[in-house]
């Protein structure tokens, strides 16, 4: 469902991802693992037409985003790290405008709202606005709403980045069942290595742009000779704090000239 092959992205002299190479099958979970800079949102960037390669071959169910925009982001849903959601608005409005933009039928995205909401535990609070609600619930709503146009694949970028045990663990037992039931390939990115161990059926380790492992999480666990999932993680990427300074500055200023050369 995803094939990535010889994928580079260099900013300036900055080489943010560096001859990444994988597959992810269809109705898979994969988990994209790395520290902090290590290059996992700029290959979802990538990955999702939001950034175009500086060289490596992509295709998304046989589809090339850089020449197919449009009928790539038709197959996919994604949840940023970032809120997205309109807070004035209700659940159900929330939906709707995704429904729309998607061009669901009317009749189709009623029924998915309904059926997604209910199974995300949100239906009940459908017709409120959601700046009332918490922060789970929020995650919860942007997740069914990347769900609602039936993608084949749906990114989940961090999507449980400061939520507590229980709306974890909720959260995805919800990815699951509509992982299961609708055969979607579910790509994620996460700092909690508990819930990648427990989620995900294959894993890749990127660190300074490279890709440096990958495989089930006890096939993992066995080639680091390690008990868990997150001492595997340090044992490949180290246990130093990375100076993420000099590099995000360096992305910033080439941002800022390519945005200047295309004004122009």
């Amino acid at each position: 469902m995803i094939r990535v092959q010889n994928l580079v992205k260099t900013f300036g002299s900055f080489t943010a991802v560096n001859d990444v190479s994988f597959d992810v099958a269809a109705g898979e979970i994969f988990a994209f693992l790395g520290p902090n800079g290590a290059g996992k949102t700029t290959t979802i960037k990538m990955l999702t037409t939001l950034l175009r390669p500086t060289s490596g071959n992509i295709t998304l169910d046989g589809i090339d985003p850089q020449t197919h925009q449009n009928a790539v982001r038709q197959s996919f849903g994604i949840v940023f790290q970032d809120p997205s959601l309109d807070g004035e608005l209700t659940a159900a409005e929330n939906m709707e405008i995704h429904g729309v933009l998607y061009h669901v039928p009317h009749k189709i995205r009623r029924q998915r709202t309904e059926e997604l909401l209910k199974l995300f535990e949100l239906w009940d609070r459908r017709k409120d606005q959601v700046k009332k609600f918490s922060g789970g619930m929020k995650r919860r709503l942007e997740i069914a709403r990347g769900f609602l146009h039936t993608p084949k694949i749906l990114f989940l970028d961090e999507p449980t980045l400061g939520l507590d045990p229980q709306s974890r663990n909720q959260l995805w037992n919800h990815v699951k069942k509509v992982n299961e039931a609708e055969n979607v390939t579910v790509f994620l990115t996460t700092h909690y290595m508990d819930e990648a161990d427990r989620v995900a059926h294959r894993i890749g380790v990127i660190d300074h742009g490279k890709l440096v492992t990958q495989g089930t999480p006890q096939e993992i666990k066995e080639q680091t000779g390690s008990a868990t999932l997150e001492d595997a993680f340090l044992k490949l990427t180290g246990s130093t704090i990375r100076d993420e300074s000099a590099s995000s500055a360096d992305q910033m200023r080439q941002f800022a000239k390519m945005w200047q050369q295309q004004r122009r």
